[in-house]
């Protein structure tokens, strides 16, 4: 291990660390998105952001808008971020050309844009988690996580799981703890730019998990507006449903400055709107080990 790596893991904190997990899991993260999830204040959270780039832990870029202007700064990690991570995981440390390649990725606007999408959602509830006692994130999987085989296996899966991928390609999977209420869910973020034909299509691969021994999680819709959640609550009228599934807005959440985890959340087959815990309510067989977060094991990520 290198003198450089040795000095800066000495200088880490516990929070920098869990940002560094977050950008090698993630990709990529805005300073607003940093400080809501782990930082008391964006002032203080900007002061050791341009702390860890001065010592080349994270990297930056700041994307112009089309409108004119530009984007606050994305993080991305940097060389040492990454070897910091890969020591931390006992794995072999990238090379140079992977995290730079890695990085370019981040700076396309379509892959940016939707993955910038998913992680607000995440960070949204962990920034709701750090102002409230008793709420917490406790596992955020990335979309190329939940994409390994046996991702989802439980003690009693079918081949199909053990050894190639799951039926689904969530864009994220979290377990949500509120109180003694905990929700494992699957996240779609939707844009509004697939036919309700092709959300329709992905909850019946999530049946197909179920049926290969996976877990009957609900699917959690994250749509762009409420006229899409209406008609997509209409569409899966005419569908029967093997796992549950529940839709919310983020315009409804922003005109009601609601994060995530708050009552916009309307499970299929019910009509009123519920916090994101009371899934668990809702879905009573959730609090069954065989059926719960913890019917699937939490495994370092690869």
């Amino acid at each position: 291990m290198s003198d450089q790596l040795l000095r800066v893991q000495s200088m880490l904190t516990l929070r920098d660390r869990v940002l560094l997990d977050w950008l090698a899991d993630h990709g990529v993260l805005t300073t607003p998105q940093i400080a809501h999830g782990l930082f008391p204040s964006l002032d203080f959270a900007q002061r050791r952001l341009r702390r860890l780039r001065a010592v080349r832990v994270v990297g930056w870029f700041r994307p112009f808008k089309t409108d004119g202007g530009s984007h606050p700064y994305h993080y991305v990690l940097d060389q040492l971020g990454a070897e910091v991570v890969a020591a931390q995981r006992d794995q072999p440390p990238p090379r140079p050309s992977q995290t730079k390649t890695r990085r370019r990725r981040w700076t396309v606007a379509r892959v940016l844009e939707h993955r910038l999408g998913v992680n607000q959602f995440f960070t949204d509830l962990a920034g709701h988690a750090r102002t409230r006692a008793g709420h917490d994130l406790q596992r955020w999987w990335s979309e190329s996580r939940c994409r390994e085989p046996g991702a989802f296996a439980g003690p009693d899966a079918r081949v199909e799981l053990l050894g190639y991928p799951a039926p689904v390609r969530p864009d994220g999977h979290g377990v949500w703890r509120a109180g003694d209420l905990r929700v494992p869910f699957f996240l779609e973020h939707d844009t509004g730019t697939e036919p309700l034909t092709e959300l329709v299509r992905k909850v019946a691969g999530y049946h197909r998990l179920v049926e290969y021994g996976g877990p009957q999680w609900p699917v959690l819709f994250w749509l762009h507006s409420a006229h899409r959640a209406r008609h997509l609550h209409q569409r899966l009228a005419e569908e029967t449903l093997g796992v549950p599934v529940a839709t919310a807005s983020r315009d409804h959440a922003t005109q009601a400055a609601l994060s995530p985890a708050g009552p916009l959340w309307r499970l299929h087959g019910h009509h009123s709107p519920i916090p994101l815990a009371d899934l668990a309510v809702a879905l009573p067989y959730l609090a069954d080990p065989a059926h719960g977060p913890d019917s699937v094991a939490e495994r370092a990520p690869t």
